[in-house]
């Protein structure tokens, strides 16, 4: 008997009073109980606020990645021991990989996304500065900054590791401290994983926090500087939502839940091409990958009406191939349902699913588990000839190896069907002709979280239907809840308030840590690029010398070039022009040039110089104009212990001081 634990304000504490049994979904057999009545979960969100919340918010973004860096390859040191746990949940080895080696991934993008995509800093600045007065002096510019609350993760069975990750990692990257709360069925896996992470000692006190059982009164004391998430059925979600302390008080709440996914074989993904058997490759797998515990599966298999017998052929022939067994065994692709509960209960809704609609494969009475105790099921494939009157196949989800096949007319027809779903975490369509792929895009894009499309060009490469990435969002409209998760730094902000900060362009540069246009500037003696990393400073400034533009460099430009376009060398040309009073320099002749007045020349700090963003040309030069630079340091950026990215602001005036170009130049600085 395996005892799983609560982690609270410090603590580890053993199940008590109200602990349920869980049994293994291979032998039926009680293995563990969790759960304990008396946990003080209101010393819990204390502790989270108090000294964990205070604690992140106290590092930078990249501190915070680099921190979820290190947690998830220590994690990656020691995922065995989740495997050989996780095996008890019914899950294969190819099943771990997507729950324990995702999850793993999942907090590796984050981790790299905090860095590459992040500041160095505790502000998240969210779009561009808006000029509020004519002449600059007062702008405004959205930022977000950390609640000061906890972030409840209320985590569903089927992803016990991936579950808690994909969730951790944005709460943790934007500085807010969780709870984590995971289903009973399979808690004593995210248990593992929750003390790998805090016997590492890589989090600080306070950040992490685990609830092995139920949440109590928790949701009755949060407040607007909380969040809550929830992953798992629409009628849990239904009453968490109707928490009256979630609605007064404004309570963040995330939902994902029930979600009637479907597949599209494209009309143009006839027998004997790639992408028919792509399609059959795809839906098989959706089928059996968690034996269908996925929220992503495959529910509703859409055909076009020629191809119907010969989907239903080809998939009744792949899920033969499928052995059904012991998960630790290795010649096994499917193992069990979580539970018995849940073995019942998806029997009952494929009981429901046959009323309406034939069952071509997967015989519950008579297939290699049969005789087991162990919550075994085989696939099993229904066919509905008519889902245009149908009911369940649009309504009910059987949350396992179970599937529907529909036939549809045309392009018209299988959008109806699609958005029968009523909100979907995910559709695919498998097809190589683009105005498919668009039409069914522009007709059903509103009823999907995300639309994922195949063909033999992308299937080298295509992650899968069933597999969200932390770099899209994931989530969805209507009946999948109206959430979103992951997603890359969006799910970040989602444990961020975004503020609106007006004034000064002094004042905007000091809360946001970025030079600013119009803030003060400072000009040493020393040239900035004989200057380390560590030396500069936001607001340092090069003023350059001015250099006159003539015709002969133009001509010089244009020949050496290439680039003799009328604009450089005919005058009439140019002056007919409604932009250029006559013959003008090249945008890329002010940019050399610029360079030339502003790079210095000896070997020094500056490393590399690997681009430049948002250039804009916005006076013409001509032959007798002349140009100097002001060169600014904008932002800093650490990228590793050797050097660091300076993003510096690059005016271009002429002999009047009017702007003629702006750009931001990007150097690595030792």
């Amino acid at each position: 008997m395996r005892n799983v634990h609560s982690f609270g304000a410090g603590q580890w504490i053993a199940p008590g009073p109200g602990a349920r049994p869980i049994e293994s979904a291979i032998t039926g057999d009680v293995i563990a109980q969790a759960g304990n009545d008396t946990l003080d979960l209101q010393a819990m969100r204390a502790f989270a606020r108090d000294v964990g919340g205070p604690a992140l918010r106290a590092m930078t973004f990249h501190d915070r990645a680099r921190m979820l860096k290190s947690i998830a390859l220590h994690l990656r040191d020691h995922r065995k021991s989740l495997y050989d746990l996780s095996f008890d949940t019914g899950a294969t080895q190819s099943d771990h990989l997507i729950d324990i080696d995702g999850g793993i991934g999942t907090m590796l993008v984050f981790a790299s996304k905090g860095r590459r995509e992040m500041p160095d800093g505790r502000v998240y600045l969210d779009g561009g500065i808006e000029q509020l007065g004519r002449d600059g002096q007062f702008i405004g510019q959205h930022i977000c900054t950390p609640l000061q609350g906890v972030a409840l993760h209320i985590n569903a069975f089927n992803f016990p590791v991936w579950g808690v990750l994909e969730k951790l990692a944005p709460s943790l990257l934007a500085g807010v401290p969780a709870i984590i709360k995971p289903a009973t069925a399979t808690s004593y896996v995210t248990e593992a994983c929750v003390r790998l992470i805090i016997e590492s000692g890589l989090l600080p006190n306070g950040a992490l926090q685990l609830i092995a059982g139920g949440v109590g009164d928790l949701l009755d004391h949060l407040d607007c500087q909380d969040v809550v998430t929830f992953t798992g059925s629409a009628d849990t979600a239904r009453t968490l939502r109707a928490n009256p302390n979630l609605l007064s008080n404004a309570v963040r709440f995330t939902v994902e839940q029930d979600s009637l996914n479907a597949s599209v074989l494209g009309l143009d993904a006839a027998p004997d091409t790639p992408e028919f058997d792509l399609f059959v490759q795809e839906v098989g797998r959706e089928m059996t990958t968690k034996a269908g515990q996925k929220c992503t599966a495959i529910r509703r298999i859409m055909v076009p009406q020629a191809h119907v017998d010969p989907v239903i052929h080809a998939l009744t022939d792949h899920l033969a191939k499928i052995t059904i067994g012991n998960p630790r065994e290795a010649a096994t692709d499917m193992g069990a349902l979580v539970s018995n509960r849940q073995k019942t209960d998806v029997l009952t809704k494929a009981d429901q699913l046959g009323q309406e609609a034939e069952q071509v494969f997967g015989d519950p009475e008579n297939f290699a588990m049969t005789q087991s105790k162990g919550a075994f099921l085989p696939p099993m494939l229904f066919h509905c000839p008519d889902p245009d009157t149908a009911q369940a196949v649009h309504d009910v989800e059987a949350f396992g190896p179970v599937s529907t096949i529909m036939p549809y007319r045309d392009l018209d027809h299988v959008v109806t069907l699609l958005d029968r779903g009523k909100g979907s975490l995910v559709a695919s369509v498998i097809t190589r002709d683009a105005d498919i792929a668009r039409d069914i895009t522009m007709a059903s894009a509103c009823f999907h979280g995300r639309l994922y499309f195949n063909n033999r060009d992308s299937l080298a490469e295509a992650t899968g239907h069933g597999a969200p990435l932390p770099h899209m969002t994931h989530g969805g409209p209507g009946r999948a809840g109206g959430g979103e998760e992951l997603g890359g730094i969006r799910a970040v902000t989602h444990y961020m308030q975004r503020t609106a900060i007006q004034g000064s362009p002094d004042i905007l540069s000091g809360i946001t840590g970025q030079w600013v246009s119009g803030a003060a500037k400072t000009t040493g003696k020393l040239h900035p690029f004989t200057r380390p990393y560590a030396d500069l400073a936001i607001g340092d400034t090069l003023a350059s010398k001015s250099r006159t533009i003539t015709l002969d460099d133009i001509d010089t430009f244009a020949h050496f070039t290439g680039d003799t376009f009328y604009a450089h060398m005919d005058e009439d040309g140019a002056q007919a022009n409604p932009f250029f009073p006559g013959r003008v320099a090249h945008g890329y002749l002010l940019l050399s040039f610029a360079a030339g007045l502003f790079v210095h020349p000896d070997p020094g700090p500056v490393l590399a110089n690997t681009g430049l963003d948002n250039l804009r040309f916005v006076k013409p030069v001509q032959a007798g104009d002349s140009i100097k630079v002001h060169l600014t340091v904008k932002a800093k950026t650490p990228r590793t212990a050797a050097y660091g990215e300076v993003r510096w602001h690059v005016t271009l005036t002429n002999q009047d001081d009017e702007a003629v170009a702006e750009y931001e130049l990007l150097t690595m600085n030792a």
